[in-house]
This record gives C-alpha cells, structure tokens and sequence, in this order.
C-alpha cells in the first residue's frame, strides 16, 4: 500500500524495505519505527530471506531524521520512552541473523544516519551527506548515534560530528570508516543489489555465525571473543552447508548452499 510507511519487496532472496514518507523526507515517526520493528522480525523468521536491504524513497533521502513535528510534543518521559522505541528497533536490525545493507541514497541525518549504522554494511551514493545534526536543535542523538558512531569512526570524529552537528559528504564518511563503499548516484541500486546477491548465493549459517561473532565480540574482552569463535567454528561443522562447501572446494564446483 501506498500510504504505508514501509514498503517491503523480495527480489529472489532479497528482501527489500523502503522508508515510504517522501513528503518527509523519510523521517522517523512511533508509526515507522513499529513497522520496522515489525518487517525485522518477518525477515528474520522467513526461511527464503537471506539478505534485506534497507533503504529510504525517492532520491533527496534516505532518511532525514526522526520527525521533529511529533518528537517537539513529547513531555520528558515521552522522549526518553521514544528513544528506547528507536533503540530497541534498531538492535533489532543490528543482532538480526540475516545481513542488512544501508542503501544511503540522499541525506542520511540523525536517526537516519542512526539506523544506517544499526545495518552491517553501508553503500552510500556519491551524492549522500551524513551527519549527527541533533545538536542544532537543542538535543542529543537519541538511536544509538554517539555509541555506534564511536565504534565505528572513532572517538575524535564523533565528537566532531556531534559536537559541531556538521554534516559530512560520502567521501569523507567512507574516509572516516562510517560507510564501506561510495558508488556513483546511478549505480547505487545495482551495486547494492549485487552485494546482496552475493551474500544471499553465501552459506546462510556461516554468515550467521560471523555476524553472532563480530557481535559479541564488540561487547566483550578479546579471551571471551576468542572463546565464542571457536564455539561457534565447531558449532558450524555441523552444517550440510560446511560439508557441500568444501566439497564444492575439493571438487572444483560452485556450491550450492541451502542453509541447513
């Protein structure tokens, strides 16, 4: 449906969700951060997704932020119980077993760039601009931005970003580790596509291990790390998936994985 603010399509393994509030430039409303919430869980029930894709409509944005005409209403308890909304959606999409890619297709601002780095990889359009602008109205980011930010960019250029809340341009996001890649505007969708591709023709169970792995081991000392790697390389072992992979190897084939 056209007035839904998401809107969910499968190409082949793919599943594909769209941030549908162009008028808004696809900002975050409680209405959107619920069917988010909603398409994480689906996806990762649904056998035939190995791969969602996440993105914004239309080409100025791929998310502008959250809503500011509903969050300005919010009493202080509100906000703080909108802020663990936005959170608890977004950790969904970031423990989720299935890789999430960002398709940052415009501007991708405060919660947008919040839910972007929620997502395990990130392809940004030569065009986008990132940033962590909440600073100019008063606030702070409220998704995650100053934790997952700091991760992945450092101590240095989060203050940077949040203190000045100055946007950035693909270039230097990708410079600064917060994005992977940076394609020309054009090719946004098919180099997208086709990292997903790739990722859903990968061993399912492999890639949910890797993913498990990646993150216990950001919230953990490195011997704890270590431990659950090797739990989960034996875990795998198991896996018909492992025995056609190297089967394929051995036999010079491409394999076929089926996720069991």
């Amino acid at each position: 449906m056209t007035d839904s603010p998401l809107l969910v399509a499968d190409q082949g393994a793919v599943r594909i969700l769209t941030i549908h509030r162009p008028d808004r430039l696809n900002a975050l409303d409680s209405a959107t951060l619920d069917a988010l919430h909603v398409a994480a869980d689906a996806a990762a029930a649904d056998p035939s997704v190995r791969v969602v894709v996440l993105t914004g409509a239309g080409a100025k944005a791929f998310v502008a932020g959250a809503d500011i005409a509903e969050m300005s209403a919010l009493t202080p308890t509100q906000a703080r119980d909108f802020s663990l909304r936005g959170q608890r959606m977004m950790r969904r999409f970031e423990t989720l077993p299935k890789p999430v890619i960002a398709m940052v297709n415009g501007f991708a601002l405060g919660g947008g760039l919040e839910l972007a780095m929620c997502c395990h990889l990130r392809i940004a359009a030569d065009s986008a601009k990132v940033g962590q602008p909440e600073v100019n109205l008063g606030l702070i980011p409220g998704f995650g931005g100053t934790q997952r930010l700091l991760r992945l960019a450092g101590r240095a250029a989060t203050l940077e970003l949040c203190l000045t809340g100055t946007p950035v341009g693909a270039e230097r996001a990708l410079q600064l580790g917060i994005v992977n890649r940076v394609v020309p505007a054009a090719e946004l969708e098919a180099e997208t596509l086709a990292l997903a591709q790739q990722l859903a023709n990968a061993a399912p169970l492999a890639l949910r291990g890797i993913l498990d792995c990646v993150n216990v081991g950001g919230d953990c000392a490195i011997e704890e790390g270590l431990q659950y790697e090797s739990a989960q390389f034996g875990l795998v072992f198991s896996s018909e998936d492992m025995r056609e992979g190297t089967g394929a190897f051995l036999g010079k084939r491409k394999p076929a994985f089926q996720g069991r």
